[in-house]
């Protein structure tokens, strides 16, 4: 498969479900944009009941974004049947082998089975939700983003031309455990003598131990978000950057 310029490998049918009782609409359009990163979102799905007063406002986002919405009555009180439907539909997605990534855009932790089995088969998922999303889904998904750090990106870049623009304020803070990710993705990554890696692949390594995304912290690259922490020293060369850890 080929690779994007930033070097993540593009798929070519990326499917994108929507479980709008639990995420805002207005964060769409950046995750469309994320999402554009793997490859064409040719199959998006808005599930939940649309009776539902608190689901109205969902009906211009799926005339101006191409979704298709999945009417899902609410059949017990207390259970969420779209839960039910939009798993069934990835895994019916899954077992036809047309849909090369998946993109969940959910809260609910009770999506963390589905994100584990689509992994099992090799795809790619990438799951959004809010910052009270729990740990379990996040964890399951290739790559985990808040919706609200995207939407603030986002609004940020919508700015007047000419006027001035500072950098979003990082959702969360870069704590120390993913400082001690990071600094373990160097440590098992191929040095140089000068103990310099190739900060491509200290990024794949610390993409395969955890979900995290720069994004969540209010970057756009992981060489931003390693430069701010103040423990690695960088080195832009002409055949790419290379990190070093300075303890």
């Amino acid at each position: 498969m080929a690779r994007s310029a930033q070097g993540i490998e593009m798929l070519k049918n990326i499917a994108l479900l929507i479980d709008a009782d639990n995420v805002t609409p207005d964060g769409i359009d950046p995750v469309l944009t994320v999402l554009a990163e793997l490859g064409q979102v040719n199959i998006r799905r808005a599930y939940g009941n649309w009776a539902k007063p608190a689901l109205v406002h969902w009906s211009k986002h799926t005339l101006r974004y191409g979704l298709q919405p999945i009417q899902q009555f609410d059949l017990t009180r207390g259970k969420n049947a779209t839960d039910m439907a939009m798993t069934i539909d990835a895994i019916d997605l899954l077992y036809r082998g047309k849909v090369d990534g998946f993109g969940i855009m959910s809260s609910d932790s009770d999506f963390t089975p589905l994100a584990t089995r689509l992994r099992q088969d090799g795809i790619t998922v990438y799951g959004f939700g809010d910052s009270k999303t729990p740990d379990a889904f996040r964890t399951a998904c290739t790559r985990f983003i808040e919706v609200d750090a995207l939407i603030a990106a986002a609004q940020g870049d919508d700015k007047p031309a000419g006027g001035t623009v500072s950098p979003p304020a990082p959702k969360h803070p870069v704590d120390e455990e993913i400082i001690e990710l990071l600094g373990g993705a160097w440590k098992a990554s191929k040095r140089d003598a000068d103990g310099f890696a190739r900060l491509a692949e200290v990024g794949n390594i610390a993409n395969n131990r955890s979900s995290f995304d720069v994004r969540n912290f209010g970057f756009r690259r992981l060489v931003d978000l390693i430069e701010s922490t103040g423990q690695f020293k960088v080195d832009r060369r002409e055949d790419g950057v290379y990190v070093k850890r300075l303890r």
